[in-house]
């Protein structure tokens, strides 16, 4: 089974909607003991940092988070579910994130008033590296992105995918382990989103 955790952030109904017609079995949940439970997880969300990380304190699911992935259960964030994963968002003047990867998130500031901030539409990602849940994807391939803030990762060598919006070049794929995290929306990217969706359910970690 695939939890999906539910932290008041929405796009949960979406990604449920991509598993099952997967046929994967998947289900939304709040409680942290099925989260734990779960065979693989999928953390999205939309919305702000802050309000997000007070849900997640208030529903008692940070601690739940970080030990499924020190576990090793497969884990994927997605959009905002990505960006709180970091230490530190610039959102909201500042919020705290979960740390389980280092690095912070921050605004785009375009040069140009033709870059729109928040970026909503298709862009592409350019791989940096091979990895199984890219198998079937070609690098350059477009996905959906909705977002004013991006991840800037410690570590370079987390950096699976990257794409450039507003004159930067930003990490729009990390991984590291059994965690991997997209700044865009699978389950809104239509075909080549279902076929990452898909190789994520089938993702060897270990």
């Amino acid at each position: 089974m695939i939890a999906i955790v539910d932290y008041n952030a929405g796009n949960l109904t979406s990604v449920k909607l991509a598993l099952d017609y997967l046929g994967t079995c998947a289900e939304i949940t709040r409680d942290p003991a099925r989260i734990l439970a779960a065979e693989r997880v999928i953390f999205p969300g939309v919305g702000s940092a802050g309000a997000a990380m007070q849900n997640i304190r208030a529903l008692g699911l940070a601690d739940a988070l970080r030990q499924v992935v020190q576990r090793g259960t497969p884990f994927l964030g997605i959009c905002l579910g990505t960006q709180i994963i970091f230490e530190a968002s610039e959102e909201d003047g500042g919020v705290q994130g979960l740390g389980i990867m280092a690095g912070t998130v921050k605004r785009f500031h375009p040069a140009n008033p033709a870059d729109k901030v928040p970026q909503i539409g298709w862009n592409s990602v350019a791989f940096v590296k091979p990895h199984p849940l890219f198998a079937g994807i070609e690098s350059g391939s477009e996905f959906y992105f909705v977002h004013s803030y991006y991840p800037a990762p410690a570590d370079r060598a987390c950096v699976l995918g990257e794409t450039e919006y507003a004159d930067i070049r930003f990490a729009s794929v990390v991984t590291r382990d059994n965690l991997a995290a997209t700044q865009f929306h699978p389950e809104k990217s239509g075909r080549l989103g279902l076929q990452f969706l898909k190789n994520f359910t089938a993702w060897k970690t270990a």
